[in-house]
């Protein structure tokens, strides 16, 4: 199984300024607020140079599960100025996590873990996604708030 499988098996197009690749599986209702009340997705992210969850915010929790290949190590910079580095994976007994809950308003990134090839992932929320949700991280801002993450705060965030 490569990641030109998995694109091709599960349709994946890119994420818009996030990056990766992903498909939206399952969209709950509307809600009158117009959000529906919960979404999930499959995604995407390689080894590869460029190819990260870049950092961000969301109104609502957001649940991450690891699914299949490697390690992904995220960045999580909390509202309490509080920051750690957890890691989806297989191996839940040496600390990975294999479901993982992002409180609303954490900035979160992710990338394949140093020597991985790639990982597939999941994210639900509930209320669900939408991209008027979405707060894209900036990266001189975060490391004024967050200077002790400064190198990975530099190297998951996009322009």
């Amino acid at each position: 199984m490569t990641p030109d499988d998995l694109v091709a098996h599960y349709g994946l197009e890119p994420i818009p300024q996030e990056g990766g690749r992903f498909r939206q599986t399952w969209a709950g209702p509307v809600r009158p607020d117009g959000r529906p009340e919960g979404t999930a997705i499959v995604a995407l992210l390689t080894g590869a140079p460029g190819d990260f969850s870049a950092l961000h915010r969301l109104p609502s929790d957001e649940i991450w599960h690891y699914h299949l290949g490697d390690p992904l190590q995220l960045l999580l910079l909390g509202p309490d100025g509080t920051g750690r580095t957890p890691v989806l994976g297989p191996d839940v007994l040496g600390g990975h996590h294999v479901q993982l809950t992002v409180p609303a308003g954490t900035w979160m990134g992710a990338r394949v873990a140093a020597g991985g090839a790639w990982t597939l992932f999941g994210c639900t929320m509930a209320p669900g996604f939408t991209f008027e949700g979405y707060e894209h991280g900036d990266a001189a801002e975060l490391t004024a708030r967050y200077p002790e993450r400064a190198t990975l705060i530099g190297e998951l965030c996009r322009p």
